[in-house]
């Protein structure tokens, strides 16, 4: 009867509306959480420009020219891409990890990944939804590095064992620094930007053949609990490997 469907379409009516109002809630909820990840993204980034500047501001000034370096690491020479890690390994001799995206996204190999607390590794291997990493901790990764304050660099060995420690090798001699000082990227690669936090002076000796010194480093990125990572990738990048790479051409 009239009064039988009048109540069924009030109550269909309801029904809907409440649908809708916890779709709707749903959408706000996912604009929401792509919004608060898009902050993150350019929260990390600015924590690493910071941590950066205040270092060097610490230890050695800044004068214009270096000012102007800093200023061309703005964000928007770099495109940076959300993955998170769905396998690790931390005991091997050759560690690698793997992240739930790859070309499809716009992951490429040779691109930086960090996290947080700073790097992380390189991509390797890429198919259309995953990407294999060579972390620090794995015998190929090497990561030009440099101490905050200098401008003399090394490179960044993992020797195995501890997980929270790797070495700086082939710092000169006559470089100055102290334990507890700041290790961040060079910036003499087209991988990562300069500073780009990588750990902290631990210890200290003289290399095997003692013309350079062998830092112990301090790791910032814990690798038992990487899980959220960050893919950068620096516009012009492949046009500096294309010219580089036709260095002894005559």
């Amino acid at each position: 009867n009239h009064y039988q469907q009048s109540v069924y379409f009030t109550s269909a009516n309801g029904v809907a509306g409440k649908v809708y109002e916890i779709s709707g809630g749903i959408t706000s909820y996912f604009h929401l959480k792509t919004a608060n990840e898009d902050l993150l993204d350019r929260n990390m980034w600015l924590e690493q420009r910071l941590s950066f500047l205040e270092n060097v501001l610490k230890e050695k000034g800044l004068d214009s020219a270096r000012l102007y370096s800093m200023e061309r690491l703005a964000p928007t020479e770099y495109q940076i891409f959300k993955a998170n890690v769905i396998k690790n390994s931390l005991n091997k001799a050759d560690n690698y990890i793997t992240l739930d995206r790859g070309t499809t996204e716009g992951i490429r190999p040779e691109m930086g990944v960090v996290d947080a607390n700073g790097v992380v590794g390189i991509v390797y291997k890429t198919s259309p939804h995953y990407s294999l990493v060579i972390p620090l901790l794995n015998s190929k990764s090497s990561i030009s590095c440099k101490i905050v304050g200098s401008d003399y660099f090394g490179y960044l060995k993992w020797e195995g064992g501890n997980s929270r420690f790797a070495y700086l090798k082939d710092l000169p001699r006559h470089a100055e620094f102290n334990l507890g000082d700041t290790v961040v990227t060079s910036g003499y690669s087209t991988v990562f930007p300069e500073g780009v936090m990588v750990g902290t002076v631990d210890d200290m000796s003289d290399s095997h053949d003692g013309l350079s010194y062998l830092l112990k480093i301090k790791l910032a990125t814990d690798f038992g609990k990487v899980s959220n990572v960050r893919v950068i990738s620096r516009n012009g990048q492949d046009e500096q490997k294309a010219l580089e790479s036709r260095a002894d051409e005559k």
